[in-house]
């Protein structure tokens, strides 16, 4: 059976689920190792031994150097376990880091696999989830990167002892792009975007209001999202666009509001388990797609459902 490495830029003492899942999928392969760009605290590396990792190589750096210590970092795990496949995040920083790391290998990469067999064959969807396609690299090393909510978390059924490295790096002080400023985003309670379970969005139906789809989420524990035309509007963050040019997301529940449902929209959402929509527009495209649509003013639908939700809860 192939061997898999994991790659992290971080790992903190709680992994986030998607990063769960990627041990979960590697962990079905041979000797799974894990290489993190950072240092590893003492609760994560027991939380990589309960999913079957058997050697986890680190490498810290101060230097304010884009994507150099990161890919030298993969680069040296890659090259002492000789593994047949690489898993990364599904963010774009992990898709760049792995289509050059590929191209260094004379291996492929394969983004957004929703799963990957024994003989690494890879499963995604195509076509904004009309098509489940198989895709199989034709040599060297696989790079794939994980769609989160793809596969579900479990540990595996023994914890191995975990042999730890240091890695030794050279320093890439002659380095062409330098990090001239970095600005932490403002911590949230709310789930990540791009792994949330449940997404409660918002479009241009919302007139700049998201109050309502804020306490619905809040009170089904999930995330905001919004199409592109309401964060170009300026009502909520471009950080939290979904579509084709934003985050695609798969949760188990997608609530949409406000939404029209043009392609570019559902590119990013389609592959959802379950859809439910809410448009004043009867014949707004997204009715289409949905599993369960409501015609109707989301300003008095939203609240109803928070306050119903609640009432059920207590």
């Amino acid at each position: 059976m192939p061997s898999a490495l994991v790659f992290f830029t971080e790992l903190s003492q709680a992994p986030s689920k998607a990063q769960r899942e990627l041990l979960t999928l590697a962990s079905g392969f041979e000797n799974p190792a894990v290489a993190v760009a950072s240092e590893v605290g003492a609760g994560a590396r027991e939380v990589l031994s309960s999913y079957g990792v058997t050697k986890l190589f680190t490498a810290a750096s101060d230097e304010q150097i884009f994507g150099a210590h990161e890919i030298s970092v993969l680069d040296a795990a890659l090259q002492a376990t000789g593994a047949e496949l690489v898993l990364l995040a599904n963010d774009n920083f992990s898709r760049e880091l792995g289509a050059r790391l590929a191209v260094r290998h004379n291996g492929a990469i394969i983004t957004d696999v929703t799963g990957i067999s024994a003989d690494l064959v890879a499963t995604k969807d195509e076509l904004a989830g009309s098509y489940s396609a198989q895709a199989k690299a034709t040599r060297g090393t696989l790079f794939a990167t994980l769609k989160p909510n793809s596969i579900q978390d479990v540990p595996a059924a023994s914890s191995p002892a975990l042999a730890v490295e240091e890695l030794a790096l050279n320093s890439a002080g002659d380095a062409k792009v330098r990090i001239a400023d970095a600005q932490a985003k403002a911590t949230s309670d709310r789930p990540a975007l791009s792994e949330a379970r449940v997404v409660v969005a918002g479009g241009r139906g919302v007139n700049g209001d998201f109050g309502p789809l804020e306490d619905l989420a809040d009170a089904l524990g999930a995330a905001v999202g919004a199409s592109r035309a309401a964060t170009d509007a300026g009502w909520i963050s471009h950080d939290a666009q979904i579509g084709q040019t934003g985050v695609t997301v798969a949760p188990q529940l997608y609530i949409s509001a406000g939404i029209s449902g043009a392609i570019q929209q559902k590119a990013g959402m389609q592959t959802s388990k379950f859809i439910i929509a809410i448009n004043k527009d009867v014949d707004a495209p997204v009715f289409e797609i949905a599993d369960l649509g409501i015609v109707g003013d989301l300003a008095k639908v939203l609240p109803q459902a928070a306050e119903e939700i609640r009432r059920r809860q207590a």
